[in-house]
Parts: structure tokens; sequence; C-alpha cells
């Protein structure tokens, strides 16, 4: 889910405007680098498995934390974690485990390392049996007619799961996953563009709408 905790300045339609008048989803107000992310990737359709990979496990590292905080050390975290090639974080050892706590670049939880090394044996298990994270994943997306008609933050106000990220969290525990919970889950389905919920009004709706149309579901 989105996280407008950093916004002292409350915004009733949960937009904000900048300088050039450009209309945004407030939950990015913090810095441009905020900003840049919001109008290029979140909410975009997404079908690379390393970027499927690599957003799953950041996911769970922010599990307590806010996504900006997460976004500032993603190179890091990329360095740290072999730019989220599953294989590789998979053959990762117990030596790599100990690098990774002493790594200050990344949030140093032995608990989150230690998942995502095994979630990337998952993953490969997955790949094996669907061709592709983004055919597995994508089975998740909702049908248009079980989603609002409009988005507005009256709408998204409480709405941490939904029936498909439930759904999602489920079938990936019952295989092995952790840090996978249905909240954690339409977090990720929000920045993967399985779901658009960028308000009614933001400059990035329309877009994202106009980039899943054109976009193939991997089969």
């Amino acid at each position: 889910m989105f996280d407008d905790s950093l916004q002292p300045i409350p915004a009733p339609t949960g937009l904000f405007t900048d300088d050039a008048q450009v209309a945004r989803c407030v939950w990015c107000r913090a810095t441009p680098f905020y900003q840049h992310y919001h109008d290029q990737e979140w909410g975009f359709p997404v079908g690379s498995d390393t970027r499927l990979f690599e957003k799953i496990c950041l996911e769970g590292f922010q599990a307590g934390l806010s996504w900006l905080t997460i976004l500032n050390k993603r190179e890091a975290f990329r360095a740290a974690f072999a730019g989220f090639d599953m294989d590789k974080v998979a053959a990762f050892d117990e030596a790599d485990e100990k690098r990774l706590v002493l790594d200050a670049g990344i949030v140093r939880h032995r608990g989150k390392i230690v998942s995502t090394i095994n979630n990337a044996k998952r993953a490969q298990a997955l790949r094996q049996e669907f061709g592709s994270l983004a055919a597995y994943f994508w089975r998740y997306e909702p049908e248009p007619g079980t989603r609002p008609s409009q988005i507005t933050r009256q709408t998204l106000t409480g709405v941490t799961t939904s029936p498909e990220s439930i759904a999602l969290s489920k079938d990936l525990r019952k295989r092995g996953w952790s840090f996978v919970g249905p909240t954690t889950m339409y977090a990720f389905m929000q920045a993967m563009g399985l779901v658009n919920d960028h308000l009614e009004g933001c400059n990035a709706r329309a877009r994202a709408a106009q980039a899943r149309e054109v976009f193939e579901i991997p089969k």
C-alpha cells in the first residue's frame, strides 16, 4: 500500500500539485526522487522476472519501515543481492548471510536476509512450474469488474488487502515463501501494475492504464 505518513499537509483529495501544476498522489510528495518513482514505476505493469523478484523481496524488507526508506537503499540492495538475479541469490551461503548482516547500506535484519535467500529458491521452483515468475504473478490480476469504478482517496482508505492478495499470499506461503503476507502482497500488486491505484486526477493514472492496455500478460 502507498505510504503518505510523511506528508504533514492534509490533502483531502489525496493529490498535490508541484510548481508546474502537475498533480500526483500525495504519498510521493516527500522528495523529487520519490516523485520520479511514482511517475515512472509505481502502478505500471511489469513482466520482468528480475524486477518482480526484486520488488517482492524489497516489500519484505519494508515491513515495519516506509517504502521511501527502502527506495533510498535500493541501489545498495541491488549490489548486495547480485542485482536480484534469483539464481545467484539462491546460491548464497552462510558466508553471504554474514556479509549481508554487516552491510550498512541495506536493512540488516537477519530474518529478512535469510527469507530473501529462501524465497529465491522458491522463485526458481515457480519459474520451473509456470515458465516465469511473471506468468505466475499475473494470474492474480483482479477481474476489471471487481475493481472500484473510481479510484479516490476515500475508495482506498483502509484498503490494505484484496481477495487476490490474500489468495496470492496463501499460495506463496504454501509453497514455502516468507514475508509475503496479504498486505505486503497488495503493495506488491500496486507497485507492479496488477492494479492501478493511482488516484483519479493523478497525472500518472492514465499513462499507467495505457501501459496496461498494450501490456501482454506472460503465458
